[in-house]
């Protein structure tokens, strides 16, 4: 196989009905969402359809297939709630420069393309992800390692999008050399899900490139254990065995992982292949993704059961990152212990006091209130 076949492979992947049709027997609310994007003009609730054929082909023709519900849209994908944001991370306001963004005191986050290999469905990006804005420029390259050089407290860079693996070789060194220059001593983190959806691009030249940067870590994005198919494997295998650890970081998803028998078999099925379970988020309070999230109180039920049932090396820390920008937060049952009709109150790592919405009883929820109660007092 060419070196260069992903970038055919890609070329073809499926962007419309009529490709998806060819693959699949679409279901009522998958057609409810076409049908809904030619009566909005095609402007749609944000997200772009792309499905590699590596990706599709793992999928089935069962209208509740976990892989499936992760890459073809639903017309619940234009039901948008009150408490959900067009950008529920709060990074728009902590954008230093064009294209990273820095929220922690220690990491930054360059997104080095809004392309990705596939569109998950469930995507907290929507903002940027698919928008043809392309690969990052030279200018916006320069200024943000510029930047780097310049904050002395920096000390990993994690470079995400879109997908940077599904930039060109010669494009990605390009950004490491950059940023490389300005700060020798950082960690790059390379957050992809190009194993798990296009696992072609992972050639040798690739693993080279990567293995040149060290110090570097990939980190991953596989959240089915279906997803840990032979190429996918191999993939892994590549990367591993070119001396690049090797994290990954899965979503709970209703539909998808929302049992702890599932988790556990992906979690032990990581580690065999030298994959270290990093995190298990919760889903993030993007707009139109109502229906992938599992509502906290049977997520924490879940995660209960998986610490009984696995070892530190197979259990990923569960977490979630508070709105309005309140940081990310590890969760345990009794993290949910304070609460008022619709919200529970979850406490940030500064201390501060945050709604979240208990989506188990939505009809709780008052639309108009403020996702930080107390008026954001700090707790002592």
């Amino acid at each position: 196989m060419s070196s260069s076949s992903w970038i055919q492979d890609l070329a073809r992947a499926v962007t419309s009905r009529e490709g998806l049709r060819r693959s699949l027997s679409l279901t009522e609310d998958e057609e409810g969402y076409f049908a809904a994007l030619s009566r909005d003009n095609h402007a749609g609730p944000g997200l772009s359809l792309r499905i590699p054929s590596s990706y599709l082909d793992l999928c089935t023709d069962h209208p509740d297939d976990p892989l499936r519900r992760q890459c073809v849209p639903r017309r619940q994908e234009f039901d948008r709630q009150p408490w959900e944001d067009d950008d529920p991370l709060l990074e728009v306001a902590h954008t230093p420069r064009p294209r990273l963004i820095h929220r922690y005191r220690d990491r930054a986050l360059f997104l080095a393309t809004d392309t990705c290999a596939m569109y998950c469905r469930h995507c907290f990006r929507r903002y940027f992800t698919g928008k043809q804005r392309g690969p990052a420029t030279g200018e916006e390259i320069a200024r943000a390692a510029a930047w780097a050089g310049q904050t002395p407290s920096l000390r990993e860079l994690i470079l995400s999008g879109g997908d940077p693996l599904t930039l060109k070789d010669e494009d990605l060194k390009a950004i490491f050399l950059a940023f490389r220059a300005a700060r020798p001593d950082l960690v790059f983190r390379v957050a992809t899900r190009v194993p798990v959806v296009l696992p072609g691009r992972i050639t040798p030249e690739l693993s080279r490139l990567l293995r040149q940067q060290t110090p570097l870590v990939v980190v991953t994005q596989f959240n089915h254990p279906r997803e840990l198919s032979p190429p996918s494997t191999r993939a892994l295998e590549a990367l591993v065995d070119a001396g690049i650890p090797l994290f990954n970081q899965t979503v709970l998803l209703r539909g998808v992982n929302d049992h702890p028998d599932t988790l556990e078999e992906l979690f032990r099925g990581l580690v065999v292949r030298r994959v270290t379970p990093y995190y298990l988020f919760q889903g993030d309070l993007a707009p139109g993704t109502a229906h992938h999230r599992v509502p906290l109180g049977e997520a924490t039920e879940i995660f209960s059961t998986l610490r009984r049932r696995l070892s530190g090396i197979a259990l990923p820390t569960f977490a979630v990152d508070l709105p309005q920008g309140g940081g990310k937060i590890p969760l345990y049952p009794e993290s949910l212990s304070r609460r008022e009709p619709g919200w529970y109150h979850l406490q940030s790592l500064d201390g501060t006091w945050f709604r979240y919405p208990d989506e188990a009883f939505a009809g709780e929820i008052d639309p108009g209130a403020d996702s930080r109660p107390e008026s954001s007092v700090k707790i002592k």
